[in-house]
């Protein structure tokens, strides 16, 4: 045995991988990292933050942010696209902490009407689509949060464009923006809550994080991240005018590395809370993340170890257990890997959607080896 941990250690070495328990790379390593990776995939800007025992180790950008060639900064205004999820499903326990949300009571009770009654409501979605199927009346907040209401990612993701329950609520993974928004509409109309003034009470005041929100503000233009595509197009910063807690939110690297690095702390939860969230909760059998909807795999085949938690996704690996979370869209590629062993995470936010490319050796390069299921997380690269 010890021979064999000799040679593993030898081989991380060789091949560039930290070894385990290791310190993490300094600035300068990150910095190295972060180049070769935009050099390799031709992407225009990066931003990486390193949380090391729940606290912000580093945070740097790299490239730039716009055509023009303005520098990316660790304050530039980026999309955070889908780690909104995570930041909402953080509020939500502090919302269950406090009493006001319970986890596996149904979503219809918070609601004074029946949901269908609500019929199409422009900020949310049209819940009339619902009627006739009372499966509605079972999703829970906890089927929410790991993704398992029945709903397709989105209504409009649908060949007539109609929302609709595709299998039992709480029965499977299947990854649904359209549910996160069923949960914001009950917060804010069941129980009479603003989301945005509830997240920056609750959330990015107490943590500082003075340039984030889930709603456009004027002074976010002054340093402000246009994107890339996938063929190298440039896409304006979009100026979201409605709080979604399904992905709204434009941050900076600072601010979120201060978000990534009260959640692996456990900041501003209770124990139970914190430890809740990041639970494997329900088991994930699907080949990849998307698309939607797709069939389970049998048994055998599945990935194990991984497993939806509240807003993350959780997996067991090399170090031990963790979570994460991405986030995309046609300009944009993020990720936050976190291992709970030493309160170890990465944060990458880039305004290329290219830089996903990099992004499974550059997690390996800055965490060493942390099981992240990458061929799940992103089937079409070759680089996992």
């Amino acid at each position: 045995m010890r021979c064999c941990h000799l040679m593993a250690m030898i081989g991380m070495l060789m091949t560039g991988t930290p070894v385990l328990g290791k310190p993490i790379p300094n600035k300068a390593a990150v910095a190295a990292e972060a180049e070769r990776a935009l050099e390799q995939t031709g992407a225009k800007g990066l931003a990486i933050a390193l949380i090391d025992k729940g606290r912000v180790a580093s945070v740097q950008a790299f490239g730039v942010r716009n055509a023009k060639g303005d520098p990316l900064t660790t304050d530039t205004v980026m999309y955070g696209a889908s780690i909104t999820k995570t930041v909402f499903a953080h509020l939500v326990m502090q919302l269950v902490d406090d009493g006001l949300v319970d986890l596996d009571k149904p979503i219809a009770t918070m609601l004074p009407r029946p949901l269908p009654d609500y019929g199409n409501l422009d900020a949310y979605g049209n819940w009339a689509d619902l009627a006739g199927d009372e499966r509605w009346r079972r999703i829970t907040p906890r089927n929410v949060l790991t993704h398992s209401t029945g709903f397709a990612n989105f209504a409009f993701d649908e060949p007539d464009g109609k929302l609709r329950i595709h299998f039992d609520p709480g029965s499977r993974y299947s990854y649904s923006g359209e549910g996160i928004i069923l949960l914001q509409f009950a917060i804010e109309k069941g129980l009479g809550l603003d989301l945005g003034q509830e997240l920056h009470g609750r959330l990015f005041d107490p943590l500082g994080m003075k340039t984030t929100s889930l709603k456009w503000r004027a002074d976010f233009a002054s340093n402000l991240a246009d994107g890339w595509t996938i063929d190298g197009k440039v896409e304006p910063h979009d100026e979201r005018s409605r709080v979604r807690a399904a992905g709204s939110m434009d941050t900076t690297i600072a601010d979120l590395a201060r978000f990534a690095a009260a959640l692996v702390r456990g900041d501003l939860l209770t124990k139970a809370s914190r430890s809740e969230l990041a639970r494997p909760i329900l088991p994930i059998t699907t080949a990849a993340q998307f698309p939607t909807l797709a069939p389970e795999l049998p048994p055998a085949e599945r990935l194990p170890g991984l497993a939806a938690g509240l807003g993350v996704v959780a997996f067991q690996g090399a170090q031990g257990p963790g979570f994460f979370k991405g986030g995309h869209n046609d300009n944009t590629g993020n990720t936050l890997v976190c291992v709970e062993k030493r309160q170890r995470c990465v944060l990458i936010l880039s305004n290329d959607v290219r830089a996903e490319a990099a992004f499974p050796a550059l997690v390996r390069a800055l965490l060493g080896e942390t099981g992240v299921p990458y061929r799940w997380e992103y089937p079409r690269l070759k680089s996992w």
